[in-house]
């Protein structure tokens, strides 16, 4: 080593020095520099040799440039600067481990010398400001910005006066270490390979509070319903029943609409729910709490809908996480549940080709009959279970969960399992459609509930009944044109209809006559009761978001406006209420930070309103659809979608301008489908630029709303659509 110094202080001070003005100038341009020589590859070669050569730091990258101050040459595997301590050996910085930015290698080495600098911390889309120093240089440059995968975000050009410059630039695309170089007439000058760390956390911003105090508010609800502990030895941790102290399979999936965006730990309690899984492929319905008495996961003998739960949870916790090995370690698992429900005689009928239940209302676990007996306890209790006197049937939601979760088993086999399968999946999937269609659909919303032998229900008009599942089919992607919007309108059509009641977010509609349903004593018996007619945010939320998705967007954001003043207002929200509004109290048990029905609205509020969809995992893919144009007083949104679980984020600046909006979009994926909506009245737009160029794009009919549609692959684009001069 001894050898290099001396030509090191050399080189050092050489690659900082001022060039010296060449003899002939022109008005237009900056001084012609002396070309001061960085260091040969040659240099490098004895450090590279005794670190390990090729073997250990691949084979060299372009040629030698000053970066992070120092002359440095960068390798496939790492890099080596030239340091007054003497040479040094690095590891790539983190984002380049899959290969440094490729301008390294296409572009030349200019003998200007570049340092740049930039505050340590940034936030995507939030303006940020890059220093330049070139010593004795005048004249324009170019920034490039790479993101945390070494991806091109973009080029900004820098004014340099006197050797000092900078430029204000947006910062975008992966999340992580962010890198940049400085090019001066087409050659590297230099560059910062950490010139500052990008981070993300979902955020909400519109100006308005109705909707920017939702997220904060509903994330400080669903905290409350976390419950945690050691079941066998191992940590498990999910979110609670609102009216039940355990760990229910159905409420910790369905809130996962909401903890996405704060919950770190995603997988302990799917992983817990799969240990517990039984020999014939079917879940139990809760987990086992030794503490509170309860040693065993058990299962409410009317339930069909736990093993669709599962394999929706899988799903969901993959998308958050990206983890295709975890996935996989579910396949075998899902596999068996799709079986199960598909096969055994206990829940699958082979003549409808359907699966079947006892007769419920909805999803819930207590069938019809007076109140029974604990067959354990000998206590008075709803009918949980399945006898000589249960009355057999389809109910809609079950199939129209399963032919969804069917979907999603699909994708997954895509991904991590078996192609072939994939398709048969599908195929199953959509025969239960087809036959469900046939059996339950009325042409407004599906029948609740489709007896397999004649039965009459004294006293409530069992065609009428509309239930709570009809609001979860909106979201399922499962409906035939036109389903979707049948069944908003019909929610709208009965509140327009609904008089002193505060809302139409009916658990069913009509309810049951009294004692239909035994519970004991317990609220529900009566109609306007708990899931006898009560009204559930968890139904606003499933309304509001398929709303947004079905057409109705401004009728949608009236939903999302009606619960902010009831959760601002009260400072609580309520698995139920009562028509008048007045919060249902189940029992003992009932947590007034619901975060079952507040995880739906916030999916309204992020998925519809925001418009930000991931039709993979870790926003790799996603559906763009801001739709704020339906609003009157929103002018400007920033928004941003993080997976707490992940680095996967979408962040965009939305704008209205006159005749127009502007969209300002980037994220950690590699595609986005940008849907700009048109507003009422206007059928196309007059232009649509990206990035300053003409795109082409097609108009979609989403019931009634017209949608501007194009592909953005870039990791940062902006969008101008022009409707009116």
């Amino acid at each position: 080593m001894k050898h290099l110094l001396p030509l090191l202080i050399v080189l050092l001070a050489t690659s900082c020095s001022v060039p010296q003005q060449s003899p002939v100038e022109t008005p237009q341009s900056s001084p012609a520099p002396i070309a001061t020589v960085l260091p040969t590859a040659d240099v490098f070669a004895d450090y590279w040799g005794r670190s390990g050569g090729e073997a250990a730091l691949g084979r060299a990258i372009g040629a030698p440039i000053l970066l992070d101050g120092a002359p440095t040459q960068v390798y496939q595997r790492g890099m080596i600067a030239l340091l007054p301590e003497g040479p040094s050996a690095r590891p790539l910085p983190p984002g380049w481990a899959d290969g440094p930015p490729s301008d390294l290698a296409r572009l030349p080495v200019s003998s200007w010398r570049a340092m740049l600098m930039a505050p340590s911390g940034a936030t995507p889309l939030t303006p940020l400001r890059v220093q330049v120093s070139v010593a004795g240089y005048t004249g324009r440059a170019a920034l490039h910005l790479y993101d945390g995968r070494a991806r091109l975000i973009g080029r900004w050009d820098v004014v340099v006066a006197n050797g000092v410059g900078g430029v204000e630039v947006a910062p975008g695309g992966a999340l992580g270490v962010h890198s940049a170089l400085l090019i001066i007439d087409g050659a590297i000058a230099g560059g910062a390979s950490r010139l500052y760390t990008l981070d993300a956390e979902t955020t909400l911003v519109t100006g308005q509070e109705r909707f920017d105090a939702l997220y904060p508010m509903i994330r400080g609800f669903m905290e409350q319903c976390v419950l945690e502990y050691a079941l066998d030895g191992v940590p498990v941790r999910g979110y609670r029943s609102p009216d039940n102290p355990l760990l229910w399979l159905r409420d910790h999936t369905y809130q996962a609409r909401g903890f996405r965006y704060f919950e770190t730990d995603v997988t302990s309690m799917i992983d817990a729910f799969r240990r517990a899984q039984r020999p014939d492929g079917s879940f139990p319905d809760f987990l086992a709490h030794p503490e509170l008495g309860v040693m065993r996961s058990l299962r409410k003998e009317v339930e069909a809908d736990v093993e669709y739960l599962f394999i929706q949870a899988v799903y969901e916790a993959w998308q958050m996480t990206g983890d295709d090995a975890w996935l996989r370690t579910n396949l075998d698992a899902m596999r068996r549940a799709a079986r199960y429900a598909t096969s055994d005689p206990l829940r699958w009928d082979t003549e409808q080709g359907l699966i079947k239940r006892p007769y419920t209302i909805d999803t819930w676990d207590f069938s019809y009959g007076p109140t029974t007996t604990d067959p354990t306890t000998g206590k008075p209790a709803p009918r949980h279970w399945i006898d000589d006197q249960t009355i057999w049937g389809i109910f809609h939601g079950d199939n129209t969960g399963l032919a969804y979760a069917l979907e999603l088993l699909a994708r997954i086999e895509e991904r991590v399992g078996d192609p072939t399968r994939a398709q048969q999946w599908r195929t199953e999937a959509n025969g239960i459609m087809d036959r469900l269609n046939a059996l339950s659909w009325n042409g407004r919303f599906f029948t609740h509930f489709v007896p397999l032998a004649p039965f009459d229900t004294p006293g409530v008009d069992e065609a009428a009944q509309l239930s709570l599942s009809n609001a979860y089919a909106l979201n399922r992607g499962v409906l035939r044109h036109n389903q979707g919007r049948a069944i908003v309108d019909e929610y709208f059509r009965r509140g327009l209809q609904r008089g002193a009641t505060f809302a139409e977010w009916y658990s069913i509609d009509p309810p049951f006559p009294e004692g239909s349903f035994g519970l004991a004593g317990r609220p529900g018996e009566r109609p306007g009761e708990y899931v006898n007619g009560g009204l559930m945010p968890l139904v606003g939320g499933e309304l509001a978001r398929g709303a947004f998705r079905y057409g109705a967007e401004r009728y949608a954001f009236e939903i999302l406006h009606r619960y902010y003043f009831l959760i601002s207002s009260t400072g609580a929200t309520y698995l139920w209420y009562y028509p008048a509004g007045n919060p249902g109290i189940s029992g003992a048990d009932t947590l007034p930070t619901d975060g079952w029905g507040a995880s739906a609205m916030l999916g309204a509020l992020m998925e519809g309103a925001a418009g930000i969809e991931d039709r993979a995992a870790l926003y790799r893919d996603v559906v763009l659809s801001p739709r704020w144009i339906f609003t009157r007083d929103v002018d400007g949104v920033q928004a941003i979608a993080r997976y707490a679980a992940s680095d996967g984020y979408v962040a965009y600046r939305w704008r209205r301008m006159s005749g127009g909006v502007e969209l300002q979009a980037t994220g950690s994926g590699e595609r986005m489908r940008v849907r700009i909506p048109l507003p009422e009245g206007v059928t196309a737009p007059t232009s649509v630029l990206l990035n300053g160029a003409p795109q082409d794009y097609t108009i979609e009919d989403a019931s009634g709303s017209r949608y501007v549609v194009f592909d953005m692959t870039a990791p940062f684009g902006t969008v101008q659509a022009i409707w009116a001069p």
